[in-house]
């Protein structure tokens, strides 16, 4: 049904998609795996229209294709369900499926012809009990995932790219999930399945391709036949090479930070751990494991319940308790959640501390651009100019200037989320450096990364999520790629 050769999809300073190959058969579940990065939703998101490859050929059905928008990818039949559902939680469930192509009669929607389809849809999916007129948002995750599969069908799609269908559904959900799947693919319809659970891939999977780096490292792998340890091996192959500062050295001092028995329903249960001075303590573990949220609750930014204690007292409540605490984040969307990036690099530094410069309700510029040179100078922020607007720096220097605002407010623990996430290989080897070198001042650090080499290259001690649920603790020493992608994947501790 679906062949595609030597596919390429560059962004500024990344070459997202190097060459991919894939084909997929009519009938078949054809399941796509890599790490993070590896350039799967970059590859659906041409296949749906949302992005345009810049090389490569898309044969579908024996024809050459471009999708120029998603709506052209629906017309020759391809539909995507993505991740993070693309509903609308106010409309109702029949005008979600029918969103863009609701039956009309004289020029008006005709809402009974709607219901009447959404009904025959839902019940061809087996889920009669889901009302064509309930609202969207008042659904369960796992009706919200049929509705989105019924809108597939109401497209007569012949391929449906799933984007990890099964995350937010209970055991009993995925069971009625693969039933569906089967049901469409004895109906000849294609499914290309994504999923980070290979217990899942031996399940439903027919074939396997897998991605590394934005390259294709094996294409239709029996799914049943091949073993875990041969996939676990080639979706951790890489052809970065990562120069991490020499592990030892550093003594660690007394508990910065204990977390114990922190929850949030649904997100992440029961987990607790220990930061002292100096030491860097790495999550590793799957997007939707909980690792960011877990960050988030510590730093008061999301409600949970258990004890955050920072140097054996509670951190408040709060963003501003954990800052007042000595707390700083460095989030994993910089540009959105921790940069102004019409503002200088001077104003972005000093954007925690400002009461510091101020003098009778003024603030002193003077010394402020002198505190900004100083820590520009000591991270090595290039070019070295703070009054520089910080939306013209690369991502590995503008990620050095947050880091510098909480040297600058005199921080005992901060938190990283994906610290080199958009940057250059040169670049992250300078940023490791500095998150060395912090821990080297005393600095407890809780490091967060989707690149497992990266949480054990730079971490002291290691914590291994799955589901919300911390599987594994160990020095980092002690462990490799292969054995927690084992764990992650399997949901097997050490």
């Amino acid at each position: 049904m679906l062949v595609i050769k030597g596919i390429v999809k560059q962004f500024p300073g990344v070459r997202a998609l190097d060459g991919v190959d894939l084909d997929v058969r009519a009938g078949e579940v054809h399941c796509l795996l890599g790490q993070n990065g590896a350039g799967k939703s970059t590859l659906i998101k041409v296949l749906a229209g949302a992005h345009q490859p810049d090389e490569g050929t898309i044969v579908l059905n024996g024809e050459q294709v471009r999708p120029a928008s998603p709506i052209d990818a629906i017309k020759l039949g391809i539909a995507t369900i993505y991740q993070e559902l693309d509903l609308v939680d106010g409309l109702s469930v029949a005008e979600n499926i029918f969103l863009g192509h609701e039956h009309a009669r004289l020029g008006f929607v005709n809402r009974a012809a709607d219901h009447k389809a959404a009904r025959a849809v839902l019940e061809r999916l087996g889920h009669p009990e889901i009302r064509p007129s309930a609202e969207v948002g008042r659904l369960s995750p796992a009706a919200k995932q049929v509705v989105s599969m019924a809108r597939a069908l109401s497209h007569d799609a012949r391929l449906i790219i799933m984007d990890e269908p099964s995350a937010a559904l209970a055991h009993d959900e995925v069971a009625n999930l693969f039933r569906i799947i089967r049901e469409l693919t004895a109906q000849g319809v294609a499914v290309v399945y994504i999923s980070h659970r290979l217990e899942e891939i031996r399940e439903i999977g027919d074939r396997v391709t897998v991605l590394k780096d934005g390259r294709t490292v094996a294409v239709g792998l029996p799914a049943r036949d091949t073993p875990t340890a041969r996939i676990v091996s080639l979706m951790t192959g890489r052809n970065v090479e990562y120069v991490f500062p020499p592990r030892g050295g550093r003594t660690f001092g007394e508990e910065v930070l204990r977390v114990e028995n922190l929850s949030a329903p649904g997100v992440f249960s029961g987990v607790s751990f220990s930061v002292r001075a100096g030491e860097i303590v790495g999550l590793a573990g799957l997007v939707g494991s909980g690792r960011s949220e877990i960050l988030e609750a510590v730093y008061g930014a999301r409600p949970a319940a258990g004890r955050v204690l920072l140097g054996g007292r509670p951190a408040g409540r709060g963003v501003v308790g954990a800052v007042r605490h000595g707390m700083g984040l460095a989030p994993e969307e910089r540009k959105a959640q921790a940069l102004l990036l019409d503002q200088s690099v001077t104003a972005n530094i000093t954007l925690g501390s400002l009461p510091g410069f101020a003098r009778f309700g003024w603030l002193d510029r003077k010394r402020e651009r002198a505190e900004a040179q100083r820590l520009s100078d000591l991270l090595d922020i290039r070019p070295p100019d703070p009054e520089r607007p910080i939306r013209t720096l690369s991502g590995g220097n503008q990620q050095k200037a947050v880091l510098a605002r909480w040297l600058l407010g005199g921080r005992r623990l901060l938190l990283l989320d994906e610290p080199t996430r958009g940057v250059d290989v040169g670049a992250r080897a300078e940023l490791y450096a500095v998150i060395h070198d912090l821990a080297e001042r005393g600095i407890g650090v809780l490091l967060v990364s989707s690149e497992v080499p990266e949480v054990l290259g730079l971490a002291d001690r290691v914590l291994v999520l799955r589901e919300g649920s911390v599987i594994h603790e160990g020095d980092a020493a002690e462990l490799d790629e292969h054995r927690i992608l084992d764990m992650i994947m399997n949901g097997r501790a050490a």
